[in-house]
């Protein structure tokens, strides 16, 4: 049983894949090379750079299994490899704790203008009280996305003090008891939320949720999160509105890097602060990742 590892991954996952099957790591093999050879093996695993399409599955004869090395699944053509005979798995639970983190710590920053007052004084100025900040105790947070990520941070929030709404498109109503979580339809979240985080996956439906229509019914001087997905949040329509909020903190784009000049300017904007879609790149959560996945792929294609 060979398995192709076609992403930088954590050297613990590979450890356990080895001790089972014959394993190749080429971490940012090429489309081309990657085309070329995966006729040869049963499973490959990815994380967010390899897009899996109908051609690479097509050309993987041999492949039973693709794993994703984290939560989001929106490179992998999921319908077309099952399609196929080819099962798909991920480790959902493993980032967690980690995804949530960031996003509250986007949540303080731009809070408190934390970028603007480092890049300042490094800069050599001392520009206290020149940005000024807002609390989040006793706001209204609203979580879009009541899953694994959505609930962490509804934990980590309570302990700050903040009144919590949740949307989600499945009935999340018992999760929202056990955190305390007030569960509302998705115009009520955004016109009462003070500040909106999002943890929804990428599908055609929650593709641009955040768009010009949804934009006008966030109040003025909120603060939105993204540690989901980029292509959730239109950067056109966001960028028209950002004057409008406190502040913006994004892990994610639509391109990553950013290609569109919509993309670049928000990026530039002093309310926008971004990091590099490292939600998961945690010491602990890679572990996760990897204890999890090396789990899923024994016990889907079994031990040689």
């Amino acid at each position: 049983m060979r398995v192709l590892v076609a992403d930088k991954v954590e050297e613990a996952l590979i450890n356990r894949l080895e001790g089972r099957f014959q394993v190749d790591y080429f971490p940012g093999i090429s489309r081309d090379d990657l085309i070329g050879i995966i006729g040869e093996y049963d499973v490959l695993v990815v994380r967010s750079r390899t897009k899996v399409d109908k051609e690479l599955l097509d050309r993987g004869k041999r492949l039973k299994l693709v794993a994703r090395a984290g939560v989001g699944l929106d490179n992998i053509d999921v319908e077309y490899a099952v399609g196929k005979g080819i099962k798909v798995v991920n480790a959902p639970g493993a980032p967690a704790p980690s995804v949530a983190e960031l996003t509250v710590g986007l949540m303080i920053s731009v809070a408190r203008r934390i970028p603007n007052y480092v890049q300042a004084v490094k800069s050599g100025e001392w520009p206290k009280g020149l940005y000024g900040g807002v609390e989040l105790s006793g706001k209204v947070l609203g979580i879009v996305g009541f899953g694994r990520i959505g609930r962490q941070v509804a934990k980590i929030a309570r302990s700050l003090d903040m009144d919590i709404l949740t949307y989600d498109v499945v009935d999340v109503s018992d999760h929202a008891r056990e955190y305390g979580v007030k569960v509302v339809g998705l115009m009520e979240l955004l016109r009462d939320s003070h500040v909106i985080t999002l943890h929804v996956p990428l599908t055609r439906e929650t593709y641009h949720m955040l768009n010009d229509e949804t934009l006008k019914m966030v109040r003025d001087g909120a603060i939105i999160i993204n540690t989901s997905r980029g292509e959730v949040i239109d950067a056109a329509a966001l960028l028209r509105h950002i004057d409008r909020f406190w502040g913006v903190g994004l892990d994610v784009l639509e391109h990553e890097p950013p290609k569109t000049e919509e993309e670049r300017e928000l990026l530039r904007h002093p309310k926008v602060i971004v990091t590099p879609h490292v939600g998961s790149e945690t010491r602990e959560a890679q572990l996760r990742i990897a204890e999890e996945l090396a789990e899923r792929i024994v016990e889907e294609v079994g031990r040689p």
